[in-house]
């Protein structure tokens, strides 16, 4: 049997479809999602939520001269489908396959990448400003998430709309859910949107536009539906398919949608997001409005799936599932625990002893094991939403008010909150503790999710203590080291599992800049290499020794722990002490902890050679796994063994070089 999906290789295809054939589509494009994902995974649920939306944006406007700015951009499945690029759907997240967010490179149906939340109000913005400029006439469309309304960038560019531009279309995605349950005033606020609407001028305007549309008639009618009618339909038409009622009769009360039209931008819904025809109606309407204009949709994320709808917040991003059930394979025996659950649970026993903590999250309990604290101890959890900034500078005044804050906030997106570390937390030389999870690769994520700059963009500020575990006991010893300080204090471990190195029963206080000599060289060795590894790199290091004392080297291992402030003494008598030293790195080469080496080295005069090991200066692409990425990168054990042999002489090493030894 033919299916409408194989006829579509491109945008101009979804415009010869007609609604029933669409809506076939529709369903096709549901069952090739959770088909496709199911070997590899990626972001299932916020793609089942939009293929209605999807599909009625490829069906009014012309794509690429109109511009689709996706919000975070995990919801681009569907875009992608649809664009040209249906036969590598399968590919998606994997080594040299389809990216999981929207990427210029990728396509010229992708106007805008992101893979951070808040950001397509400014960037759609920005286009139609330059637009106007331009004299042109493309439509520029905001898709953007109830989630993205706690980011304070949102905000600033509702701010900026009306006075910027007469023409553009913001489609608010309220599906009640971002990766967990949406939290604050904003979540509260579009609630009683939906369940307390108010009528005004715009939807009256959209009733006449519809009315001249084929069966308009029959659109319009159950359009005009008021009160607890109105309340029914909203509420049943996300289950029951019903025509959602759009509000048309006043203004006034908290139900009016002030927040937008106190800004200039004219609000009409919400609708049914899932409601195909009543979705091109509006799009056609909103190409008519000579004002900025927001269409309000509810969506469900996951529909379509049975699980990812009892389940939204596990299928938001996923790995492997089993297509029919849901299900995920199950953990591996005796496998180590993932570093965000050490820390979630370390966490816990630390308040159990320490009135002082409380643990703070930008929206992501599970993801970086806040979720622990949150069971246990509900009154020492904060969760501020996607609000990164809000967070910080939330824990800096606890902190100001004797608390000592634990913020767990991914690498990645701890960048968007930079000024507030440095004015408003090392400033003030503030006891904040930061759990910065996935620091280095988050692989088949790519550029916008890799933690890879952090040593960089925190080393050069003052009062900041900075550590890197090497395995999970380490981590649980630094957690707890950092609740004993009065400085600004971050720790960044790895996406994954742990090294599976058992934790003691009471953490161990360390010794602020102190590392730990792993193994030390022989009395009477020759050819003296010195390996730092840092935190997991640790682990390829010892790795990388034992192969080089096969071969006749003598090698010590050294756990620098800090990166901030680094161990003047032992860095500077192992690198008087060795023939060649070796940093290594899960991190960026510019500005990280082999570049702290090199200016101690100029410093004290030390003149050994340093090889450093570490990603180079470019954004790094999405793969399977990261092993395929530090391979071809040469953050590998191999690479190492070549490049100190390489310092001998060896003219058989065969070496990635990616950056000169210094």
């Amino acid at each position: 049997m033919t299916r409408y999906l194989d006829m579509v290789d491109g945008p101009e295809h979804v415009k010869k479809l007609t609604l029933p054939q669409l809506q076939e589509l529709a369903g096709e494009i549901r069952e090739e999602l959770i088909a496709g994902l199911a070997k590899a995974g990626g972001h299932l649920g916020p793609n089942l939520g939009v293929v209605e939306l999807t599909l009625a944006l490829h069906k009014v406007f012309n794509s690429p001269k109109d511009k689709f700015v996706w919000d975070v951009s995990h919801q681009v499945y569907v875009h992608k489908i649809l664009t040209g690029r249906k036969n590598r759907f399968r590919t998606m997240r994997q080594t040299d396959g389809l990216n999981g967010f929207a990427l210029r490179t990728e396509s010229e149906h992708d106007c805008y990448g992101a893979g951070h939340a808040g950001t397509a109000l400014s960037a759609a913005l920005g286009m139609a400003a330059a637009r106007d400029k331009k004299g042109s006439n493309e439509n520029v469309v905001c898709i953007f998430g109830d989630a993205a309304l706690t980011n304070g960038i949102s905000f600033e560019a509702m701010n900026n709309v009306a006075h910027t531009t007469k023409k553009f279309i913001g489609i608010l995605n309220d599906n009640e859910w971002s990766i967990a349950k949406n939290v604050g005033a904003i979540s509260a606020y579009l609630n009683k949107l939906i369940t307390n609407p108010r009528y005004n001028k715009l939807a009256r305007d959209f009733e006449n536009f519809v009315k001249r549309l084929p069966k308009g008639e029959l659109a319009a009618r159950l359009a005009h539906k008021a009160g607890e009618g109105v309340k029914g339909a909203l509420s049943m038409g996300m289950h029951q398919k019903q025509e959602v009622a759009i509000d048309a009769d006043g203004r006034g009360g908290f139900g009016n949608p002030v927040l937008f039209e106190e800004m200039g931008m004219r609000y009409l819904g919400p609708i049914d997001g899932h409601n195909l025809p009543l979705l091109i109606s509006t799009l056609e309407f909103a190409k008519t409005c000579d004002y900025p204009i927001v269409i309000h949709i509810l969506t469900q994320k996951g529909k379509g799936f049975d699980a990812a709808l009892k389940f939204p917040e596990k299928f938001h991003g996923l790995g492997p599932y089993d297509a029919k059930t849901g299900e995920t394979p199950a953990a591996k025996p005796n496998a180590a625990p993932m570093y965000q659950d050490v820390m979630g649970q370390t966490l816990v026993k630390l308040c159990q002893r320490d009135n002082r903590l409380v643990g703070i999250t930008a929206a992501m309990p599970t993801g970086t094991g806040m979720k622990h604290l949150e069971k246990a101890m509900p009154d020492r959890y904060f969760d501020v939403g996607i609000a990164e900034e809000h967070a910080v500078i939330f824990a800096a005044g606890m902190a100001t008010m004797g608390f000592h804050p634990v913020v767990a906030i991914y690498s990645t997106f701890l960048q968007r909150a930079y000024d507030c570390i440095h004015h408003d937390v090392c400033l003030q030389d503030l006891p904040v503790i930061f759990c910065m999870d996935r620091a280095g690769l988050s692989a088949n994520d790519g550029p916008t999710h890799h933690g890879l700059f952090d040593i960089s963009y925190l080393r050069c500020l003052p009062n900041v203590i900075a550590m890197a575990p090497a395995n999970e006991d380490e981590l649980a010893d630094m957690m707890f080291t950092a609740s004993h300080q009065n400085h600004p204090t971050f720790i960044r471990y790895p996406r994954g599992n742990a090294e599976g190195t058992p934790l003691k029963e009471q953490p161990q206080l360390l010794e602020i800049g102190k590392a730990q000599v792993v193994q030390n060289f022989s009395s009477n060795g020759k050819k003296k290499a010195a390996l730092f590894g840092l935190g997991p790199m640790n682990a390829i290091a010892r790795k990388a020794a034992e192969q080089l004392a096969n071969d006749g080297f003598d090698v010590a291992v050294i756990n620098p722990r800090f990166t901030k402030p680094i161990d003047m003494g032992t860095h500077e008598f192992f690198g008087r002490a060795a023939d060649v030293v070796v940093t290594i790195e899960d991190h960026v080469l510019m500005g990280g902890y082999g570049s702290s080496v090199l200016e101690l080295f100029s410093e004290k005069n030390v003149t050994t050679p340093i090889v450093r090991i570490g990603w180079p200066d470019q954004f790094i692409e999405h793969a399977s796994t990261q092993d395929e990425l530090r391979k071809k990168y040469g953050l590998t054990v191999e690479n190492i063994v070549a490049k100190v042999k390489a310092q001998f002489g060896d003219a058989t090493a065969k070496v990635t070089n990616l950056i000169e030894v210094a």
